[in-house]
């Protein structure tokens, strides 16, 4: 089953923190200074939100898709492929307080895709961050 990502760029965690968890009803499953993350079954989503930083634009960072193994993961780089839509590997990548195998790719009108498997996790917010296109998605 894959899960729904969401992540988004906030002015203030605690705000957002207690906005989305009156929201979802819920606790966050990961909170760090500048990182909190919801991980819900119902509604079945990865949310998350961090600190913006003084060039980064609020709102939405990028979607993407939580897969639960790699064959997920390749099953959907596979298709990006067969459909001619360019897609850019990061592996073992250290980022959001966790280790994953990406993707990234980008929507027709630059909404960035993470689509990716999560190996582990780290007390790390961004060592693998950079650029990807035109965006600044959180880590990508």
């Amino acid at each position: 089953m894959k899960t729904f990502h969401i992540h988004t760029k906030v002015k203030n965690l605690k705000e957002s923190k207690d906005f989305y968890t009156a929201m979802f009803a819920s606790e966050p499953s990961v909170e760090e200074d500048n990182y909190i993350k919801w991980k819900l079954t119902d509604p079945a989503i990865n949310f998350a939100i961090s600190l913006a930083g003084d060039n980064e634009k609020m709102g939405v960072d990028h979607f993407g898709l939580q897969t639960e193994n790699n064959e997920e993961l390749e099953e959907i780089h596979k298709n990006l492929e067969k459909a001619n839509i360019k897609d850019s590997e990061q592996k073992n990548a250290s980022c959001c307080y966790a280790v994953s195998d990406k993707y990234w790719s980008m929507d027709p009108t630059n909404i960035p895709w993470e689509v990716f498997h999560t190996l582990d996790e780290v007390k790390m917010y961004g060592k693998d961050r950079r650029k990807f296109s035109a965006s600044s998605v959180c880590c990508g």
